[in-house]
C-alpha cells in the first residue's frame, strides 16, 4: 500500500474506486466497504483509493473538548488498512479551512480534479463537506455531471448499521471486550513504550511491563484485568494487564497506569515498544488488604488467562 500524507504527494491510480471517510477503527462495517472498493478494483481493472483525515475532525473543530478518544491511532490505521488490502491511502490533514470545503468543492476539487475517481463507494448513510451537507443524493447528482460513478453500501450489507465506531468505543470504555472485538472484526490493541514503574510486582513474583501510551487520544478501555497477547520484536507471548490505579498499595494514587504480567518471561524491555491485543476480561480492578492477597488473587488470574 502506498501512503500519501497530502493531496500534493498523490500522482495517479489506475482506473480509481475510491472511497472515504475517517474510518476509526477500521471495524467490520468498514471492511465491508473495502470488500466492495477490492471487487470493483477488480472488475474494472483499476485500483483501490482511500482518502481519510487527521487529526479527527472533532479534535480541530472542537479543541477545548478531549472526551472524544480514538479506537485507533493513525499508525494503526495505516497497519490495518494495508493489512485489508487498499491500495493507495491519502491522508488529508484536517484544518478549519479543509472544514469549510463545501460538498461540491470536495468532490470537484478532490474526487475529480486530484484522485481523477472512475467509481466512488461509501457506507450507508455517509455525510461529507462542509457541516456535513453532501450526502449520497448530492453525489448521484454530481456523478453524471463529472464522469463517475457512485455506489452506496446498502443498510442490511453494513451489518444492519449495528456496527459503528460510537458503539465499539462505548464497548471497550465499559470493559467488554468481547463485544467490541467482535464487532472490530480483529482484537482491539494498545501500543506504547515500556517505562519504569515502583517495580513492586518483582516482589510478589509478577514482574510487570508498565506501558507508556504516548497518544493522549487513544482509548483505554475501563480499568480492570485482562487477559492479552503481547507482541515484542515480532514475536507472541501470553500475558495478564491490569489497567487503573494500583488501590492496593498506593491509596492517594489517581494517575490511571497500565502494566502487564508476560507469562514465561525474563528479558529486559525497558524504553522498547510493545503491542498488546485484548482477548477477554477477567475482572474488575480491587482493593485489597494486603500484598498477600493481592499475590493469591494474580495467581488465579494467571489460571485464568492460561485457561482462556
Amino acid at each position: 500500500m502506498r501512503v500519501y500524507f497530502s493531496l500534493d504527494e498523490f500522482n495517479e491510480a489506475n482506473n480509481p474506486v475510491v472511497t472515504t471517510g475517517t474510518f476509526d477503527g477500521v471495524h467490520i462495517g468498514h471492511q465491508t466497504i473495502i470488500k466492495r472498493l477490492k471487487e470493483l478494483a477488480e472488475k474494472e481493472n483499476g485500483e483501490t483509493v482511500l482518502i481519510t483525515f487527521f487529526p479527527h475532525p472533532r479534535m480541530v473543530l472542537y479543541p477545548s473538548d478531549d472526551s472524544l478518544k480514538l479506537i485507533n491511532t493513525q499508525e494503526e490505521k495505516i497497519e490495518l488498512l494495508d493489512k485489508y488490502g487498499i491500495n493507495h491511502l491519502i491522508v488529508i490533514p484536517f484544518t478549519k479551512e479543509f472544514s469549510r470545503l463545501s460538498s461540491i468543492e470536495f468532490v470537484r476539487n478532490i474526487l475529480v480534479n486530484k484522485v481523477r475517481t472512475k467509481k466512488l463507494v461509501i457506507g450507508y448513510n455517509h455525510h461529507f463537506g462542509r457541516n456535513r451537507e453532501g450526502s449520497f443524493e448530492h453525489l448521484k447528482e454530481f456523478g453524471p455531471v463529472y464522469g463517475f460513478e457512485v455506489e452506496e453500501i446498502p443498510a442490511q450489507d453494513m451489518e444492519n448499521v449495528s456496527v459503528s465506531s460510537t458503539k465499539i468505543r462505548a464497548a471497550l470504555l465499559e470493559g467488554d471486550i468481547n463485544t467490541a472485538n467482535s464487532y472490530l472484526g480483529h482484537p482491539y490493541s494498545l501500543r506504547g513504550n515500556v517505562v519504569l514503574g515502583n517495580k513492586l510486582g518483582r516482589e510478589i513474583g509478577f514482574p510487570t511491563a508498565n506501558i507508556k501510551i504516548p497518544e493522549k487520544y487513544k482509548l483505554i478501555p475501563a480499568n480492570g484485568v485482562y487477559v492479552v497477547d503481547v507482541i515484542i520484536e515480532n514475536s507472541r507471548f501470553q500475558g495478564m494487564l491490569n489497567i487503573g490505579n494500583n488501590p492496593t498499595v498506593n491509596n492517594n494514587n489517581k494517575e490511571q497506569t497500565i502494566e502487564v504480567h508476560i507469562f514465561d518471561f525474563s528479558k529486559d524491555i525497558y524504553g522498547q515498544k510493545i503491542i498488546v491485543e485484548f482477548k477477554d476480561r477477567i475482572r474488575d480492578e480491587i482493593k485489597f488488604e494486603n500484598l498477600e492477597q493481592l499475590k493469591e488473587q494474580l495467581e488465579k488470574d494467571k489460571k485464568t488467562a492460561l485457561q482462556f
